[in-house]
């Protein structure tokens, strides 16, 4: 990867972790435009997607997010306990993060169908002034892997009800293609 190209790596990295830290402390977590993307599949406006950012090494938070979900039956201390883990440090280090994103989807969704079926797909993000173009190569994760469990597990503490046989797919960012605006120095 270029200088360039990690810049701007780089620049979305850090973007992503303050819209998501502003979201946990002013917002009670409540995803924002920064995090849901409009996506484009084959060149089709498909609305909005979810997504999460991912450590790198997401096994430790899978186990922490099980504690918290294990720890209390009760939601409202379940969302509680993700907002103050959430809004502590956990967005202080951009570095930590994949840049590979991850997004839930229903068991019998037509738009993960689609953008599986195209193996590709273009997130659009926007928040205040700054805006990302983003090309993604689209996965769909197996339930053992360790992004599939960290997303389920995040969701489940936001989302009491949430329904059985879910889907988690990955969008690996083909930074070459990626553009910024305004574009990053």
């Amino acid at each position: 990867m270029d200088q360039d190209t990690e810049a701007l790596r780089l620049h979305f990295l850090g973007w992503q972790c303050r819209v998501r830290q502003l979201a946990v402390r002013r917002h009670e977590g409540r995803p924002t435009s920064g995090m849901c993307p409009k996506a484009q599949v084959s060149g089709v406006p498909e609305g909005s997607v979810t997504t999460l950012l991912v450590k790198g090494d997401a096994a430790p938070f899978v186990t922490r997010f099980r504690y918290m979900y294990l720890r209390t039956q009760d939601p409202a201390e379940r969302r509680s306990a993700a907002l103050d883990f959430l809004a502590d440090a956990y967005y202080q280090r951009p570095r930590e993060f994949s840049d590979r994103l991850t997004a839930l989807f229903a068991a019998r969704s037509e738009l993960a169908d689609r953008m599986c079926a195209a193996g590709d797909c273009l997130l659009s993000f926007s928040q205040f002034s700054q805006s990302y173009v983003i090309p993604c190569a689209v996965a769909e994760l197996p339930a053992n892997a360790p992004a599939f469990e960290f997303t389920v597990g995040h969701n489940r503490l936001f989302n009491p009800n949430m329904p059985p046989g879910v889907r988690v797919l990955q969008f690996t960012p083909e930074w070459s293609g990626a553009r910024a605006e305004p574009a990053v120095c």
